[in-house]
């Protein structure tokens, strides 16, 4: 997962256009989301990321489709072959050194990492921190209420024909 995302970063980099872009954000969103949500026993807490990117996605395709909705696509070799190249170096590393870190980790101090991770998202919610989230759900819903309210419905649509 995290190779991949490696992948999707060195990708994004090299796009050109707007939607391809988007597209490699939306991938790569959506592996950040995968990744968090094994890392923690609950996985709300990536379902939430996941939610709140893909809504900032949508007013950004909205966005770039009233802006170039007619430009063609160039695939370039330069863009197929970063990735696999990347893909067999990171292999090969990463197998060599899984094989150094599983000689030198004891199964106890695994247990205890796994156990640290898990108390993180219990703690994300207590008193302190509560009173934020609520504030920023609060805040979120005003907000959407308050563009909704902006953009007239019966105006019609984003972009004229």
């Amino acid at each position: 997962m995290t190779m991949t995302l490696l992948i999707l970063t060195m990708m994004f980099t090299m796009m050109k256009h707007p939607l391809s872009m988007g597209m490699t954000l939306l991938m790569s969103t959506t592996n950040v989301a995968i990744i968090s949500s094994t890392n923690f026993l609950n996985s709300w807490f990536s379902y939430m990321m996941f939610l709140i990117m893909i809504g900032g996605m949508l007013v950004l395709f909205i966005y770039m489709t009233s802006i170039a909705s007619n430009e063609k696509f160039k695939v370039s070799m330069k863009i197929l072959m970063t990735p696999i190249t990347v893909t067999i170096m990171t292999t090969t590393l990463n197998k060599i050194e899984k094989m150094k870190f599983m000689k030198s980790t004891k199964t106890e101090e695994f247990q205890m990492m796994t156990i640290n991770e898990n108390t993180f998202l219990s703690k994300f919610m207590n008193f302190p921190n509560s009173m934020i989230i609520m504030m920023l759900i609060i805040y979120l819903l005003i907000a959407m209420i308050a563009v909704v309210k902006i953009t007239n419905i019966e105006m019609g649509p984003l972009r004229k024909s």
